[in-house]
């Protein structure tokens, strides 16, 4: 069979079965949420403070960013695992938690005097993000791979990066629960930092693993 006949073969497999493979992997990221779930239960927990921080504006903030990540490029999970249209992501699906945050960075930028923007981009839980964020993704990011595996992305290192970046949402949006640093700066740096993390070494990883 010529190459041109095997993928329009497995192109139309993948449209014939694209609502199981819908359900597949919104399956894959129920699972790991669910996973991820007991693991932040048991290391982290919420923070002490977060009936307070509920009625503030900042707190929430970070889950309508973190999100934002998860809704805006779970969608194309689907189209990644494709033979044919495993081209690239539109911008929108990768656009809407950067400008959300950027936003929010300079309405802060703007509250805060000038003196005080160091130690607010700083904080105190840097490093517990770029850790905790990474290990909170691992759950979610095996099982999109798992998932995405049983298709045949054209471009897998692209359907990889996809991948970790869903899980990394998750990992940050349970970090978020735990983490006392609300300030649009900690998060444009440090949360940013540890999702682009997840997803360079998940579309590593992808290059490898999801290759047919």
């Amino acid at each position: 069979m010529k190459t041109t006949d095997l993928i329009a073969a497995l192109s139309a497999d993948s449209y014939a079965g694209m609502g199981s493979t819908r359900r597949r992997f919104y399956g894959s990221v129920l699972a790991g949420a669910v996973v991820t779930a007991g693991m932040f239960l048991m290391s982290m927990g919420w923070r002490p403070d977060i009936g307070t921080a509920i009625g503030t504006i900042r707190f929430p903030f970070k889950f309508v960013v973190t999100l934002a990540i998860v809704m805006s490029t779970a969608p194309f999970l689907v189209r990644m695992a494709s033979p044919v249209d495993g081209g690239s992501l539109p911008h929108r699906a990768v656009g809407a938690a950067p400008l959300l945050i950027l936003l929010a960075v300079v309405l802060e930028l703007l509250a805060l005097p000038a003196d005080r923007w160091w130690d607010s981009l700083v904080g105190s839980n840097a490093f517990l993000c770029l850790g905790a964020i990474p290990l909170l993704s691992v759950p979610s990011a095996v099982a999109l791979m798992l998932a995405m595996k049983r298709g045949a992305p054209a471009r897998p290192r692209l359907a990889g990066a996809v991948c970790g970046l869903v899980a990394a949402g998750i990992g940050a949006t349970f970090y978020a629960l735990h983490c006392d640093d609300d300030s649009p700066l900690f998060v444009a740096v440090w949360y940013t930092l540890a999702v682009a993390i997840v997803t360079s070494v998940s579309a590593a990883i992808g290059g490898r693993v999801l290759r047919w």
